[in-house]
């Protein structure tokens, strides 16, 4: 896709300390510093998706750490990144951003220890995320075997609701579910993937959930009716409310999947950008009963193949 063109555009790295980079196409850079320690970084800002100023900055605030514990990593501080128009800072709306932002932060120990912000007539917000892990306990996007089970850890269906809040075809019920959904924190996710073991993980986003399964190396086998989604989401597809991400996703990944006799839109609801998403986790069979913090909705295969059972 067109981020892979720019990012070609980067120098090869050498310095054997990145564990993690930008060609691996993991959720975070790792680098290490000790043979125990490594740092993990990530960055992710985006316009705002909902009405409410803070319920938007707790969103960007769950969907930046998220990469952190998407490697199984501990997130230990963010630093803000803030596009606003100073003309309307009058409004009080940036203040709330902030602060529904760093309170989400807050929950899990986190501190916002600076930013960095400049004058845009289009809103943007996000954090920088710096964390710890142990590289023999990181959680890659590689280490699957056929089998394994994967696991969904949060309903589909935001980028839908995001786009029928900005038409204003959201009704509060679905607008709620969403942003529950969204700014859930996947911090128990993570620490119980690594309980269990977990030979692969990666956090659904702008890619969705194929888009994202392409990316854990083996192919799969998924069924659609175990794929949890957003209570009215299927309403929202079926009036073809998907965001322009959804559907460069479909176009970008529908030839390499077996759809099963799935109709259209069942399969771009798979592929639906998300915001904020939930781990999606390789378990091995002998211990998925422990890990209870998601929906089964498919195995792992060996020869590289999607495959979705309808």
């Amino acid at each position: 896709m067109e981020l892979g063109q720019v990012l070609g555009a980067l120098p090869p790295i050498v310095d054997p300390n990145v564990i993690n980079a930008a060609a691996a196409r993991d959720d975070a850079a790792v680098y290490r510093i000790a043979a125990n320690r490594a740092l993990v970084a990530t960055v992710d800002f985006f316009t705002p998706i909902v009405d409410d100023p803070t319920a938007y900055g707790a969103i960007a605030a769950a969907n930046a750490v998220s990469d952190i514990y998407a490697v199984g990593a501990k997130p230990l501080f963010a630093l803000g990144i803030t596009a606003f128009p100073r003309a309307k800072l009058s409004a009080g709306l940036l203040e709330k951003i902030v602060s529904g932002g760093a309170a989400k932060l807050a929950e899990v120990g986190v501190p916002v220890v600076g930013g960095h912000s400049v004058d845009d007539e289009e809103p943007k917000f996000g954090y920088a995320v710096i964390g710890e892990v142990n590289p023999k306990r990181m959680v890659g996007h590689d280490g699957a075997a056929a089998g394994d089970v994967l696991f969904l850890t949060k309903p589909l269906g935001s980028g839908l609701v995001a786009t029928a809040i900005k038409r204003g075809l959201a009704t509060a019920e679905v607008e709620a579910a969403a942003i529950d959904v969204m700014t859930a924190l996947n911090r128990e996710a993570s620490e119980a993937m690594l309980k269990a073991h977990a030979t692969a993980a990666t956090d659904v986003t702008g890619y969705g959930l194929i888009g994202h399964l392409a990316n854990l190396v083996g192919g799969a086998d998924v069924e659609f009716d175990s794929v949890p989604f957003i209570k009215g989401a299927g309403n929202l597809a079926d009036r073809d409310l998907f965001p322009d991400g959804s559907r460069r996703n479909y176009a970008a990944f529908r030839d390499r999947v077996e759809w099963g006799g799935l109709g259209e839109t069942e399969r771009m609801m798979l592929c639906d950008a998300q915001t904020s998403g939930g781990l999606l986790v390789a378990i091995p069979p002998r211990h998925a009963n422990r890990f209870k913090h998601g929906q089964k909705i498919g195995v792992m295969r060996g020869d590289g193949v999607i495959r979705v059972h309808g």
